[in-house]
């Protein structure tokens, strides 16, 4: 019986190995923009000066990208923007709601969440604002 339990413990020992792995390895970003040397994760403000963002309709949309991309959202909301752009060390916008209504208008490059974040509204990038903020690189 003692035998039994050793052997036991040995599996729990390995499934909890297996599973922190897992963990990990889920927690993760699905996608990281890294610097040059692929070692450190890009910051809000490098990332924003790596895109071509002429106006702030295109900024918030750049900064919607960055959060679910680099920031691993599924979906962010007014606030999640302002302190984008606050860690980007940019004017955060007088109308956030606003620049997002034109994007959503400039041929649903951001689409509203079905879910509300942090009881607020929420949107996401469509695969047309990923590929559009893609495009945008210096």
């Amino acid at each position: 019986m003692d035998t039994n339990i050793g052997i036991l413990k040995e599996k729990i020992i390995k499934l909890e190995e297996r599973i922190l792995k897992l963990e990990s390895l889920i927690l993760q970003p699905a996608f990281s923009i890294n610097d040059i040397n692929g070692l450190k994760k890009i910051s809000t403000k490098e990332f924003l000066l790596s895109k071509k963002c002429n106006t702030a309709t295109d900024k918030v949309l750049a900064l919607g990208y960055f959060l679910e991309i680099v920031g691993n959202m599924v979906s962010f909301n007014v606030v999640d923007l302002e302190d984008a752009f606050r860690s980007a060390r940019e004017k955060v916008p007088g109308n956030i709601n606003d620049l997002i209504n034109k994007n959503i208008d400039r041929g649903g490059l951001l689409d509203e969440a079905k879910e509300k974040k942090d009881g607020k509204k929420a949107w996401y990038l469509t695969s047309t604002g990923e590929k559009f903020v893609e495009g945008l690189s210096k």
